[in-house]
């Protein structure tokens, strides 16, 4: 109850700061972008309470004429990693350095960079609630401090801080756990805060609808496609933009204790 209580205040807490800054006749919303992210996740527990954590995406968008295409240019290379703590079965948390490659918006440009660098450090806690039956709900929150910069030619980087909320779950179809061979559905839902010097009409980044079926093929791979929807303010704070998103992901999972410690747990993602 505390959780949800704490995220219908941030929600509450966007709308009326954006409300504050800005007091538009009409708020507008427009599809800017469709994409492919393709992702490789990794989890290795090292022993009892320490593990390492990887994510590596390729993500492309549309061509520039044709918004719906969701394939055309090449939108990032997005890689984090992490120390992965684990308190107990219902709580771990990760921290570590990211890296993200921002392609320009537009090849051939020269008025734009073809590759800027965004260094990130992040860190994440996530909570597992006692066992539901067939469902397996979380919540995770994490946390990033970035330093951003556009790709036009001459720009400097600009540093943020951004503030998550993701409340997820896994619901098995075939099965009445999630174990090798088990086909499971996926619903999330995720909103994105941020501040900085540069963040004055927009405190509500990004809100993301992301829903998937995922197959655990053994205790070490799983597989996992899903749609994203997002919906993000705008620097003015009047408007918005949206866009849809398929996303193609391998989850690997290994355990290097030794073989009386194991649980063979298999990785999911997050």
């Amino acid at each position: 109850m505390k959780i949800k209580i704490v995220f219908a205040l941030l929600l509450v807490a966007a709308l009326s700061q954006a409300q504050q800054f800005s007091t538009p006749s009409a708020s507008t919303t427009n599809l800017e972008e469709t994409g492919i992210w393709n992702g490789l996740y990794l989890k290795v527990r090292l022993s009892d309470k320490i593990g390492y954590y990887g994510e590596h995406h390729y993500r492309v968008r549309n061509s520039l004429d044709n918004v719906t295409s969701f394939y055309g240019r090449t939108r990032q290379i997005y890689n984090r990693a992490g120390i992965n703590i684990f308190f107990n079965k219902n709580f771990e948390a990760v921290i570590g350095p990211t890296l993200v490659l921002n392609y320009t918006p537009e090849p051939g440009n020269d008025q734009y960079e073809k590759i800027t660098y965004e260094p990130r450090i992040w860190h994440q806690w996530l909570f597992k609630t006692p066992d539901m039956g067939r469902f397996n709900l979380y919540h995770q929150f994490r946390f990033e401090h970035r330093w951003k910069r556009n790709n036009n030619v001459g720009d400097v980087h600009d540093y943020t801080n951004r503030y998550r909320y993701k409340f997820f779950a896994y619901i098995p179809l075939n099965k009445s756990t999630i174990t090798e061979k088990t086909l499971y559905f996926s619903p999330s839902a995720e909103i994105f805060m941020h501040t900085g010097s540069s963040i004055v009409y927009n405190p509500l980044e990004d809100f993301r609808t992301y829903n998937g079926f995922g197959y655990v093929l053994n205790n070490n791979v799983t597989f996992f496609v899903g749609h994203m929807w997002t919906l993000g303010q705008k620097s003015d704070g009047a408007s918005y933009r949206s866009s849809h998103i398929l996303r193609f992901n391998i989850q690997l999972g290994f355990d290097l204790r030794k073989l009386e410690k194991k649980l063979p747990r298999p990785n999911l993602g997050y």
